[in-house]
């Protein structure tokens, strides 16, 4: 329980920068079991488990810590397992800095966190390659169906979980792929694909039935669904992009995020992007604007796609960043260059081709409802900085699903959400919600902790149904 003041925290070993800036690969080396029990076996244990509360999913870390300290990796998996349906994703993507190693008592004693999220990763890597991530079969069928729309993380991890229970589970997805933003809003760097695919292959092993190329509104309607199944479930996410207002913040030379890092990771699937070069970096002066994980997807990628420079513009400091340190820290050994307290004043250039970014200097005010303090402009600083390529990570919303989904009793928020009452029941009868379409844009655990607390609700309405038609048969047959 002391290993932790003489054992010095470790992450896997990572690729020197100039070795991981020309290609896409996952930039760290898997733990070797000793390294992982090592690095395991400085968890002190302590009484109150502030990493677990840290955690999203409230994820069991001392105990599956302690297991894989002791070598006993197939029975960590099954206590990591048993409250995530994709361990090993969140452990590559997580902010855990922020999350379950930020709250770590060692963390906060100043030795240095137990490496939480490369440990978890380490255990579910073994139990794949040892064949412990068993097969998805559930005990017996239910007679009921659900129609799961999105294939993203909140969409997948609701139809393991009820697919487990025994019902019929088809997800629908626009997408000609299944994963959602794990797959096209990700970089390799941070998450190979192949790891998301085989989560997808044993849900469709496990017979969960997949429609993609399916958009809601233009193949069927929400009632159309309503009348396949006898729950539906919305995981659409948030997909909308934050519009900049400054001027020309509306034109076409302005890169959107989600656009850039989509066609990127097409081209990691071998397609052809017919964009004329413009959602490529290659030999470009890029600016991202943007302090979040999405920025920093954005300007990594920009790196390796061989820009001449890559600059981030962020209207707050360092120490109010949004985004995982971690990650800041990585983009700055590969080369990336920080502007901090820098707002776009204007974007540069005619309506299809940004030229640079008319820079406002800020400063630090007051605190926001986010508890940061507001970015307030320095009156007469500004200048231009030029650029050949300006890419906007501000952030995404959910879009007006009720106009999309030709559902006008679908309600929304103040905040643009679903509403939703109790966790996940929207204003029409027999339909769910969860993930970023009812929280927001979020961390990608959040999507994992809002499915399976969705399929928990919907499995229960079900069962109450159930017993309800029971119930209804009994009485018609005393009659």
């Amino acid at each position: 329980m002391l290993k932790f003041t003489t054992t010095d925290q470790r992450y896997p070993d990572k690729r020197p920068a100039d070795a991981r800036r020309q290609d896409f690969d996952e930039i760290y080396a898997p733990f070797s079991p000793e390294r992982g029990a090592e690095q395991a076996e400085r968890c002190s244990q302590c009484g109150v488990p502030f990493c677990q509360t840290g955690c999203p999913l409230h994820n069991d870390i001392p105990d599956w810590l302690m297991l894989a300290a002791e070598g006993r990796m197939e029975k960590a998996y099954e206590l990591s397992s048993a409250t995530s349906t994709m361990p090993e994703i969140c452990g590559r993507i997580c902010p855990q800095d922020r999350l379950c190693e930020g709250a770590c008592v060692i963390e906060q004693s100043g030795h240095g966190a137990v490496t939480i999220g490369s440990v978890e990763t380490h255990i579910t890597e073994t139990a794949w390659e040892n064949g412990w991530v068993k097969p998805l079969r559930p005990a017996a069928e239910s007679g009921f169906s659900v129609g799961i729309i999105g294939a993203g993380p909140a969409g997948l991890s609701a139809a393991e979980r009820l697919r487990e229970q025994g019902h019929a589970v088809t997800i629908y997805d626009r997408l000609d792929r299944a994963g959602g933003l794990l797959v096209y809003g990700i970089p390799n760097f941070k998450l190979d694909k192949s790891v998301v695919a085989r989560r997808v292959t044993r849900l469709e092993q496990g017979g969960i039935v997949f429609k993609l190329n399916f958009e809601i509104g233009r193949d069927a309607s929400l009632d159309d669904l309503r009348g396949q199944h006898d729950a539906v479930y919305i995981a659409a996410g948030a997909y909308a992009a934050r519009a900049l207002t400054c001027p020309g913040g509306g034109g076409r030379g302005l890169v959107p995020a989600l656009d850039y890092l989509t066609a990127s990771n097409r081209r990691g699937f071998g397609e052809e992007i017919a964009d004329n070069g413009r959602l490529d970096a290659k030999g470009k002066r890029v600016i991202v604007i943007g302090g979040g994980d999405t920025a920093m997807d954005c300007v990594r990628t920009a790196v390796r796609q061989g820009a001449a420079s890559v600059a981030c513009h962020y209207r707050r400091d360092r120490v109010n960043m949004p985004g995982s340190a971690r990650e800041v820290s990585h983009a700055e050994e590969e080369g990336v260059t920080f502007e901090w307290l820098c707002a776009p004043a204007a974007i540069l250039g005619d309506a299809d081709t940004a030229t640079g970014v008319r820079v406002q200097r800020m400063v630090l005010g007051a605190p926001d409802s986010s508890g940061r303090r507001r970015p307030v402009p320095a009156v007469g600083q500004e200048h231009d900085a030029p650029a050949d390529m300006v890419i906007a990570a501000l952030g995404f919303e959910p879009e007006d699903f009720p106009a999309q989904y030709g559902a006008p009793k679908l309600e929304m928020s103040p905040r643009g959400t679903l509403r939703v009452s109790g966790r996940c029941r929207t204003s029409v009868p027999g339909v769910y919600a969860g993930g970023d379409a009812v929280r927001g844009a979020s961390l990608v655990v959040w999507a994992v902790r809002d499915g399976m607390d969705a399929a928990a609700e919907i499995h229960a309405d079900l069962m109450t149904k159930a017993r309800a038609d029971a119930s209804s048969k009994v009485a018609e047959m005393a009659q």
